[in-house]
């Protein structure tokens, strides 16, 4: 898996709007599972992956966020 943030931008409009996520963001966000504490750990990235939407997201999704 190359970890690329930008991967997960189908999942932008969910996590910050509140919508449910779409097919896609879960395809993304699952393919890109291994890479989410990467980009808990990365400053930058932190505050999005962490926050309660990115939860709700993931929640969605069924990919549950690791514990880093």
């Amino acid at each position: 898996v190359t970890c690329t943030p930008t991967e997960l931008s189908p999942c932008l409009g969910a996590i910050t709007g509140g919508s449910p996520p779409s097919s896609v963001c879960c395809q993304k966000l699952r393919a890109q599972k291994p890479c989410l504490c990467n980009y808990i750990k990365n400053p930058a990235l932190r505050t999005y992956v962490n926050s309660p939407g990115a939860r709700r997201v993931a929640s969605s999704c069924g990919v549950p966020l690791p514990s880093c």
